[in-house]
């Protein structure tokens, strides 16, 4: 290997692989110090240098100065190319890594290779990436030949090679295209604040204006609700996109995300995170939406544990909170309607209560706290015993019912 090998090696490497020259010379330094322990022994202090400017080979073992040539022939050609091949291919997969590492949330565009058991197989350019079947949306069907975005997920080395996760599934995703059929957000107008999302079914996007001419969420739809459409049609067309005012205020937000259900009231219980909401009979399905879908979604957006209540439903909760804690061992009424407006609700709450928080809002010692959160815990569990008992009645008895049929006629 002479000098314009090297230089030939690395010029080819920088274009075609788009690898950092001063990577290829180290790579090719520390194969020719590979190949030449194993001739002059492991224990051997080998220094291998490569003038970049004309790719002269400087080497020396144990502090004597080696000729490049006669080194070289002693370690053997065919050893040397090996280890340097292996070097340049870890030196490509390490420049890969770096590459794709910068893009993990970001949104890329490939061409769809293959599909096999459900994950595809897709055609970055320079890399072939994987979207498994767990990160794409349900009802997503990609053929070969087909042009598909995804963002990044996850970026890790296999052997020499590197390994590129994709995703649709990731709330990212929904960012991105928003980023891309917006322009107010990439122009810093408008902000995306929060995200939460259950893929294939639905999203909420809190978004808010630094200018006040400017519509937030009627940016976001777009005239005839074109914009949002475009993103909808990209997730598949199945899933439902909720735009909300994004304010600091919880008391604010919360209805706006819990939207299109009308609230009546919201009761802040900082001490525990949660948010218990007041709406009308008739307006609690809106709210919880179908299988909780809304409520959940609207909890993860706001950052607040959401309870949906009716007034009659709240006030039969602080009826049986109250009584139920009042017979606790040291718990008193008083301390007790203090619990409640704190939004202690249940023994399950009280089970996980910090012994700091119960003493401050009593005068109990610290071991009269540990007794009845110890004391709140069992019976915590039993009312979940009780539970499920009470539904596995309920299901063997509507099992028994559609085993009877309908009677005769």
């Amino acid at each position: 290997m002479n000098p314009n090998d090297i230089l030939r090696i690395v010029d080819s490497l920088h274009r075609e692989k788009n690898i950092d020259p001063a990577i290829v010379f180290h790579a090719i330094e520390a194969a020719l110090v590979s190949a030449a322990k194993k001739q002059y022994g492991e224990e051997s202090d080998i220094s291998v240098k490569i003038r970049q400017e004309d790719g002269a080979i400087q080497a020396s073992c144990n502090g004597e100065e080696l000729d490049p040539e006669e080194m070289i022939g002693r370690i053997g050609a065919q050893t040397a190319k090996q280890v340097i091949i292996q070097k340049i291919r870890e030196a490509e997969r390490d420049s890969l890594i770096d590459e794709f590492q910068e893009q993990v949330n970001q949104l890329v565009t490939g061409v769809v290779q293959r599909n096999e058991g459900g994950a595809t197989t897709v055609s970055l350019g320079n890399i072939e990436a994987l979207l498994p079947r767990s990160e794409q949306i349900p009802g997503d069907s990609h053929h070969p030949g087909q042009r598909v975005r995804a963002v990044v997920y996850e970026v890790r080395p296999q052997g020499s090679r590197v390994k590129v996760i994709l995703s649709r599934k990731s709330p990212h995703f929904v960012r991105r295209l928003f980023e891309q059929e917006i322009p107010e957000i990439n122009e810093h107008v408008i902000s995306i604040n929060a995200m939460s999302r259950e893929p294939g079914y639905r999203s909420k996007v809190a978004v808010s204006s630094t200018d006040q001419r400017v519509d937030c969420v009627g940016a976001c739809v777009g005239v005839r609700g074109n914009r949002i459409k475009n993103i909808i049609d990209e997730l598949g067309g199945s899933e439902r996109i909720d735009i909300v005012r994004w304010s600091d205020d919880p008391e604010v937000l919360i209805p706006n995300a819990l939207q299109p259900a009308e609230v009546d009231q919201v009761l802040l219980c900082d001490m525990i995170g949660r948010a218990i909401v007041l709406v009308r009979e008739d307006q609690l399905p809106l709210a919880i939406g179908r299988r909780g879908q809304n409520v959940r979604l609207a909890s993860k957006l706001c950052g607040w544990d959401i309870e949906i209540m009716t007034p009659d439903e709240l006030e039969e909760q602080i009826e049986r909170a109250v009584t139920g804690f009042s017979s606790l061992d040291g718990v008193d009424e008083e301390v007790a309607q203090r619990l409640v407006e704190q939004g202690y609700l249940s023994y399950d709450d009280l089970s996980v209560i910090e012994p700091e928080a119960l003493m401050e809002l009593s005068d109990l010692t610290p071991e009269q706290v540990d007794a009845i959160v110890e004391l709140a815990e069992e019976r915590a569990q039993e009312a979940e015993i009780a539970a499920q008992e009470e539904l596995k009645r309920q299901r063997e008895q509507e099992r028994q019912e559609g085993n009877e049929g309908p009677g005769p006629s």
